[in-house]
């Protein structure tokens, strides 16, 4: 990145960025350069997951499956992937000529974790949950809709259990009827006109009974 470049993501993440090598890591990857921002990407999921999690513990009322659930979403790939469209990050992301200028999901995730690590080595924790709060909205939390049940099911069980996840879906009277399985332990049914909304449903059941949702 030149100066000018390192000005406007300052004015872009409201951070006075002075570690230019720092920030810089943090938007490459890997097919550029063996200085990447893998090891920030990691740094930057824990504090997310952190700072998100304290926030919701401190504001909200919810039972601890209420509260996974919450924070799932706002951890995301989808979530994250917003806030990287939202904030323009793009502009500064450095890729290999593999990628063909194209930025994907798991790139775009990647980089906002990076930034968050990048920030908080920078200017500490506060600095670094005044971002959080402001750019992942964290105050309306109460207002959060979610309804892709599989995603959300998928990194719930994920983060909190080792096991194979299928779903078996057949047609039926109403349309579609869809298990969901863990293991070999069938956890959850669903209906749906559909085989997509079938197996929706049955997510959501699971999310149900898994966490008391």
């Amino acid at each position: 990145m030149n100066k000018n470049q390192f000005k406007l993501l300052s004015k872009t993440i409201e951070i006075n960025v002075q570690n230019v090598e720092l920030f810089s890591r943090a938007f490459t990857h890997s097919s550029k350069s063996e200085i990447n921002y893998e090891r920030l990407e990691f740094l930057g999921d824990g504090i997310l997951d952190f700072v998100v999690g304290e926030y919701l513990f401190l504001h909200s009322k919810a039972q601890e499956g209420k509260l996974t659930v919450l924070r799932s979403h706002y951890v995301s790939e989808s979530n994250l992937c917003k806030i990287f469209d939202l904030l323009n990050l793009g502009q500064f992301v450095m890729v290999g000529k593999s990628y063909q200028g194209q930025i994907s999901k798991a790139v775009k995730a990647d980089v906002v974790e990076a930034v968050i690590a990048a920030i908080y080595l920078e200017c500490g924790l506060e600095k670094t949950k005044e971002f959080i709060y402001k750019n992942f909205d964290l105050k309306n939390f109460e207002s959060v809709v979610d309804d892709n049940y599989k995603s959300k099911l998928q990194e719930l069980v994920q983060s909190g259990f080792k096991c194979h996840m299928q779903y078996k879906t057949q047609p039926s009277d109403q349309g579609f009827e869809s298990t969901f399985f863990m293991d070999e332990d069938a956890i959850s049914t669903g209906e749906g006109k559909s085989k997509i909304e079938a197996e929706q449903n049955a997510a959501k059941a699971a999310i149900e009974k898994l966490f008391l949702v």
